[in-house]
């Protein structure tokens, strides 16, 4: 049962999106911390971006990279940070440090009976850097990603 994202602006500085997916904690959890899995869903397609790598150290002071290319690029374009909360199956805590308008990312994983509840709450600096991000669009692609992630789970 697929159940729409929802986006919601609740402070000039945060953003929460919440999807319900039918799968348990463990394997929506693993969907974004194993590479393999997460280089299935998370380049949204309608952006034309491709993995050209991915990087993940899962861990509280871990970190990441996920590096992408798209054809209107020579150079491709590198997102990294670190995990500054890591509690399997509960939640991620990261950085997102390829720019100083970088928000602070949390996600949890809600066991609903086999189902889960996610919650991705995104922090900004100031409001003019999540202003920015909704005007470039670089934050709407949750949707996409997130059908994209079901997709994968059906196949379990």
């Amino acid at each position: 049962m697929t159940t729409p994202t929802t986006t919601e602006r609740i402070s000039p500085r945060e953003l929460v999106v919440t999807r319900h997916f039918d799968a348990p904690p463990h394997l929506v959890f693993a969907a974004w911390t194993n590479p393999d899995l997460l280089m299935r869903w998370w380049a949204p397609k309608s952006f034309g971006i491709t993995f050209l790598s991915c990087e993940v150290d899962a861990r509280t002071g871990g970190s990441y990279r996920f590096v992408f290319g798209h054809p209107a690029s020579e150079q491709p374009m590198a997102f990294f940070g670190r995990y500054l909360e890591v509690i399997p199956n509960a939640k991620l805590v990261w950085t997102n440090e390829e720019s100083p308008d970088g928000q602070i990312s949390t996600v949890t994983f809600e066991d609903l009976g086999g189902r889960t509840r996610l919650v991705l709450h995104d922090l900004y600096p100031s409001a003019q850097a999540l202003d920015e991000a909704m005007e470039s669009g670089s934050n709407g692609a949750w949707g996409e990603q997130f059908t994209a992630l079901d997709a994968m789970l059906s196949e379990r």
